[in-house]
């Protein structure tokens, strides 16, 4: 190959690399969203064992092909009622420092591609621990999708404490 096709810039390359494809999921009227290079998977929910004096929003622990994963709800991470449990239901397998961990939302809509220019800072008025929750925020016409920062779910003792669990 020859320096000039290294160097060579491809249109369809770099509007890829200006996007960013998130999964889209629903908790109550809102929605949410994951960037999809942390999800392992997608799943139905499972049965769950129960794990004393876990923190509140922890539903429980799945055994996924040989691996215990917690579950959190992430509703009740959110300060929102329980999620509740049905056919439209999905947890969503996500690595979290080094970690599999198993998100509980309400209903996992879509794949969407946002472009570069369509990401948002979150909103100044969104203060306190709640606020960190959020990465960024995507803003297509009237539509608002909360991009989750995944490391942020966490306090550094509930990470001790759900790799205690594994």
């Amino acid at each position: 190959m020859s320096l000039s096709a290294l160097t060579r810039h491809d249109p369809e390359e770099q509007r890829l690399r200006q996007e960013i494809q998130l999964a889209c999921f629903r908790l109550g009227a809102e929605m949410y969203a994951i960037d999809i290079m942390r999800i392992k998977e997608i799943i139905r929910p499972q049965k769950l064992t129960a794990v004393p004096r876990a923190p509140v929003f922890v539903e429980g622990m799945i055994n996924l092909r040989g691996s215990v994963l917690p579950v959190i709800d992430l509703g009740k991470r959110f300060g929102l009622p329980a999620i509740p449990v049905d056919r439209r239901s999905r947890v969503i397998i996500c690595a979290v420092f080094d970690r599999f961990v198993g998100i509980l939302v309400e209903e996992v809509s879509e794949v969407r591609r946002y472009t570069r220019q369509e990401i948002k800072s979150p909103p100044e008025f969104v203060k306190g621990r709640e606020s960190d929750f959020f990465l960024a925020v995507c803003q297509r016409e009237d539509d608002l999708v909360m991009i989750i920062d995944l490391e942020k779910l966490f306090s550094t003792d509930e990470i001790l404490h759900l790799s205690q669990l594994q």
